[in-house]
């Protein structure tokens, strides 16, 4: 009998927005889980701290810059990528951001500084990727998400609207690659504990209204996205393409 494989050992990974947050503790998870990771961002004294602790728990690891602005640079991520370990086996799109604007008050520059990232260059950096996995045969591509991609969050119209784009982008790509051996889906968290929530989270009013549409009575860690991340990129997820894996505590199913 065949057990599922949740191992990433001998495969290479490409995190991007690596240098904090989300992105940063993935990249440590997915070492810890066996792959040799790329790490991009545009802070690279960050990233180098990053490479520093992946090396010390024994994984081995590579900085290069990325902004996700830059088509430029998101092709020469992967090219430095496969220059480097040989091959590409996972990308993991987690450069975003986010920005709270009432609907009335939202501007042309608000609405293609969320766009610009977190659905062209993202689109961009699965092209890129992908182009190298259909070479392969091979590939895993995980898209960060959010659960306002799937309700209304007041004040973030312009990131639902590109959080909604996240989630069909995953769906038509799981479709036009999976003939080439690649899986795409994306992870949906809902509010996670980081160094760029932690403000509002602190505020008690905020945290109160949070908590009160998480019926699992607590926010979500760094952690409980990688782990969805590491599921979606192993072995055991050959079957799930096209999935958007809410990691909300049950914020959606209300």
């Amino acid at each position: 009998m065949e057990y599922p494989n949740f191992s990433l050992t001998g495969q290479v990974a490409l995190v991007t927005g690596a240098s904090r947050g989300i992105g940063y503790d993935v990249a440590l998870a997915m070492a810890h889980a066996g792959a040799k990771v790329v790490v991009g961002a545009r802070d690279m004294s960050a990233l180098a701290e990053l490479v520093k602790q992946i090396e010390l728990e024994g994984g081995e690891a590579l900085a290069v810059a990325l902004d996700m602005y830059s088509l430029e640079q998101i092709r020469a991520a992967v090219e430095q990528a496969v220059a480097h370990f040989g091959r590409l086996d996972i990308l993991v799109n987690n450069a975003g951001v986010g920005a709270n604007h009432d609907a009335i008050a939202v501007t042309e520059d608000d609405w293609d500084t969320l766009m610009d990232v977190n659905l062209k260059g993202l689109f961009f950096m699965c092209q890129a990727a992908g182009k190298q996995m259909l070479q392969q045969g091979y590939g895993r591509i995980v898209n960060m998400s959010s659960q306002a991609g799937q309700v209304g969050i007041l004040r973030h119209a312009v990131y639902c609207a590109s959080k909604g784009g996240v989630d069909q982008l995953t769906r038509v790509l799981a479709l036009e690659w999976a003939k080439g051996g690649i899986r795409v889906n994306a992870v949906a968290p809902t509010f996670i504990r980081t160094p760029g929530t932690a403000e509002r989270l602190d505020t008690p009013e905020f945290a109160a209204d949070v908590l009160s549409r998480l019926p699992v009575g607590h926010v979500g860690t760094t952690m409980d996205v990688a782990a969805a991340v590491i599921y979606l990129a192993s072995p055991a997820a050959d079957m799930v393409n096209g999935t958007i894996l809410l990691v909300d505590g049950g914020w959606t199913a209300q």
